[in-house]
């Protein structure tokens, strides 16, 4: 069982991501831990073979980014993809008043996702619905943002560096942000309010997610380097407690029994160093959530 940390390349979908890993892993069975639009770049958790069964535990984790917010235009899609939906004046701001703004987003809130989102609506996803044309109705949703820092102000888009970009749709003046967010945070979503904070519209003009969970972007392969003996093992990915059992225990917790132990929350189970189970304690006995043969 492995795990592997890959930089999403620009304009590919998640799934694009996981449908070249078969290939060069030799495995159909991948699964990812969160999904990164096809404009954003940076880190993409992989699970391969039996790890797959590690992806609800891993796609809670939280997620950094660097978000830049296009300030003055936004677009059907809350990002660059375009086209330009609506143009507004920017209201004149200081660093007190961006300061006052951000604040305002700090924390557990309400969000609306966007339109064009990957939710079900009755069986379809929600970015088929707005292409169609149809009516999108998404309900707010409770998420919680626990950075979000200016790190500067660029005249546009044209003058960030450091990593691929989308092609901007014009000359807007862009905030550059570090951001912490709890799982199904939608950045999109936070640009259009932030925008809407600052008394304009606004898009995304380009987002890399610098980590999820225990991995960062500096631990990620580029994509066309993936190979079988780079994996990392699947422990390493829980941010658990671990928990070392022995025989007897690790037996009864793979046949799904309680395993008693003054353990309290989520815990990792192992046997000589090997994953056993994921388990749930209460200060008396462990209940296994998920185990492993």
């Amino acid at each position: 069982m492995a795990v592997f940390v890959v930089n999403k390349p620009l304009g590919w979908t998640s799934f694009d991501v996981v449908a070249k890993a078969r290939k060069l892993l030799g495995t159909r069975r991948i699964g990812h831990t969160g999904t990164l639009d096809p404009l954003a770049t940076g880190v993409l958790v992989l699970l391969t073979e039996e790890s797959t069964k590690l992806v609800p535990y891993l796609e809670i984790a939280d997620k950094d980014y660097l978000g830049f917010i296009s300030l003055g235009a936004s677009t059907p899609t809350l990002d660059a993809e375009g086209p330009i939906l609506e143009s507004q004046p920017i209201p004149d701001f200081d660093a007190v008043t961006l300061e006052q703004v951000l604040a305002q987003f700090r924390g557990t809130q309400m969000q609306l996702p966007p339109s064009y989102s990957a939710i079900h609506i009755n069986g379809q996803r929600a970015y088929d619905l707005a292409r169609a044309g149809k009516e999108v109705k998404l309900e707010p949703r409770a998420v919680t943002i626990h950075t979000l820092q200016h790190l500067e102000t660029l005249a546009s888009m044209q003058q960030a560096t450091g990593y691929p970009f989308p092609t901007p749709l014009g000359v807007f003046t862009t905030l550059k942000l570090e951001i912490g967010v709890s799982s199904g945070t939608y950045i999109r979503s936070l640009a259009r309010d932030i925008g809407t904070a600052l008394g304009t519209v606004a898009h995304l003009g380009g987002l890399i997610r610098t980590r999820v969970g225990k991995f960062n972007l500096t631990q990620a392969l580029e994509l066309e380097t993936l190979e079988p003996s780079l994996g990392q093992p699947d422990l390493i990915a829980l941010e658990y407690t671990v928990l070392e059992l022995n025989p007897k225990q690790a037996r009864d917790a793979r046949d799904g029994k309680r395993v008693p132990h003054s353990h309290i929350g989520r815990a990792t189970l192992t046997l000589e160093q090997n994953l056993v189970a994921i388990a749930e304690g209460d200060g008396q006995n462990l209940k296994v959530l998920r185990a492993w043969q």
